[in-house]
């Protein structure tokens, strides 16, 4: 008995005794608040319903994490000022304008058709930029030196971007065609919401048949694996993480149209938080894994949504929606401790680790 207990490791003690008390908590809580009801069924489908596009959101975001990380197994924290950059130059000098003259009424898609491709393209630029002059030239360095530069470079981004268009918000036009809510079902819910989720899962299907069954995507795979190899099999490797950070920063800038036309605003910090909360989605999901960053992204969005409410509620805490960043990244922990590797990560081999 004794032997045993000399055996027992103090941190895995403590670890399966936070695990415990957080699945008590949830559990205890989630009892509690189903059996008060506090809101009714239409309060929890609408609160559900932007879960999802919350998390469709952070998917798109997560996807320029986990690809880099992917290719150069490294972390990109300049990323969130990859989503910034492109829609705050297409509100600045796009969609306000569209909105003075009525254009952007009168004509919905077609704006939205060149909002998009006007952020994509600053973003996608941003990102090349960073790139080329940033990590290209710390491509060998010690893992610690390009991820000290990523941090340097958001701020930097960050910066300059509220030195060119200043500090404060910049508000994003309303269309017209967007506003209000529709019924689907018997459910109600809000336009905005069917864009952003209809728009995510296509991009989402889109790009994992770009990876999976191009040439392009199979070189990028290539280079992922083994970027030595693939140079000797005739591979362009800085032709293809050129790539990679492209379609990373095109969904990103894709992120922030879908992000303006739900929350109606931008400014230079934009991009710190939901670059924060998309890298966790990637974690979450498994990081290196397309279908992980996405099912990491919906499971954030559904945490920070459903969570205060379902948890807290019960349990008699005040204003619990106030701690929905408290309860994402608890589950975020909780889920790591039992799966390190994430939803569907897989073990990484030691050379890689």
């Amino acid at each position: 008995m004794l032997r045993r207990l000399q055996d027992v490791n103090v941190l895995d003690l403590v670890l399966w005794v936070f695990r415990a008390v957080i699945i008590v908590i949830v559990v205890w809580g989630t009892i509690a608040t189903l059996i008060e009801n506090p809101y009714p069924a239409q309060t929890w489908t609408e609160t559900i319903v932007a879960g999802i596009a919350q998390g469709s959101l952070y998917a798109l975001i997560a996807i320029g994490y986990t690809l880099v990380y992917g290719v150069l197994f490294m972390i990109n924290f300049a990323h969130g000022e990859f989503f910034m950059s492109g829609i705050m130059t297409a509100t600045i000098f796009l969609a306000q304008p569209m909105s003075e003259t009525g254009f952007l009424d009168n004509y919905p898609v077609l704006s939205l058709l060149l909002i998009t491709i006007v952020t994509m393209t600053v973003s996608v630029a941003i990102a090349l930029l960073t790139e080329r002059v940033a990590y290209r030239p710390l491509r060998k360095a010690p893992r610690l030196v390009p991820l000290i530069t990523a941090i340097g470079a958001s701020f930097f981004w960050q910066y300059f971007f509220r030195g060119l268009y200043g500090s404060e918000v910049k508000p994003f036009p309303q269309l017209a065609s967007l506003a209000g809510k529709v019924s689907l079902g018997g459910i109600v819910i809000l336009k905005t919401h069917i864009v952003v989720i209809v728009a995510a899962i296509l991009m989402l299907i889109g790009l994992y048949g770009f990876v999976m069954r191009t040439k392009t995507g199979k070189s990028i795979r290539a280079v992922a694996e083994n970027k030595d190899v693939a140079a000797l099999m005739g591979i362009d490797v800085d032709r293809a993480v050129s790539i990679t950070f492209a379609v990373g920063a095109s969904m990103a800038g894709i992120a922030g149209v879908l992000y303006a036309i739900v929350f109606r605003q931008v400014h230079f910090f934009m991009g710190f938080i939901p670059g924060i909360k998309a890298f966790t989605a990637a974690v979450l999901g498994g990081i290196g894994s397309i279908p992980g960053a996405a099912l990491g992204g919906l499971f954030l969005g559904m945490f920070e949504s459903v969570g205060p409410g379902l948890f807290l509620e019960g349990l008699g805490i005040p204003a619990p929606h106030q701690l929905k960043d408290v309860i994402a990244f608890t589950m975020l922990v909780l889920v790591l401790i039992f799966r390190p590797q994430g939803i569907l990560g897989e073990r990484l081999a030691e050379e890689k680790a």
